[in-house]
């Protein structure tokens, strides 16, 4: 089982459903179905162990067309943080990027 990491303990996961906007894989990309466990800080030594959770969707998206529902959702006021957050690392500027929507188990 794979391992999803947070570097924040959203307010979203809280909640039973829930998504998150991840960069494909190098390796292999998130799979629809597939089982995950949802970590806060992966590689930490506070790494924290959330819960298990499956994708129940996956949309492949542009960065720049998430909508303010979406980002608000994902825990941003606005959709510019979102696009500041995930374009922080400028190496992943052209990779495409998922919205992966999960559930809890």
């Amino acid at each position: 089982m794979r391992i999803l990491g947070f570097c924040k303990k959203w307010q979203k996961l809280q909640q039973d459903t829930f998504s998150t906007f991840r960069y494909e894989r190098g390796d292999k990309d998130w799979g629809l179905e597939e089982v995950v466990q949802i970590v806060f800080k992966p590689r930490s030594k506070k790494r924290e162990p959330l819960g298990i959770a499956q994708i129940v969707s996956k949309e492949p998206r542009i960065i720049n067309t998430t909508s303010e529902e979406e980002a608000r959702a994902d825990g941003f006021d606005y959709t510019v943080l979102l696009w500041h957050f995930l374009m922080e690392d400028k190496r992943y500027l052209k990779k495409p990027i998922n919205k992966l929507t999960l559930r809890w188990l």
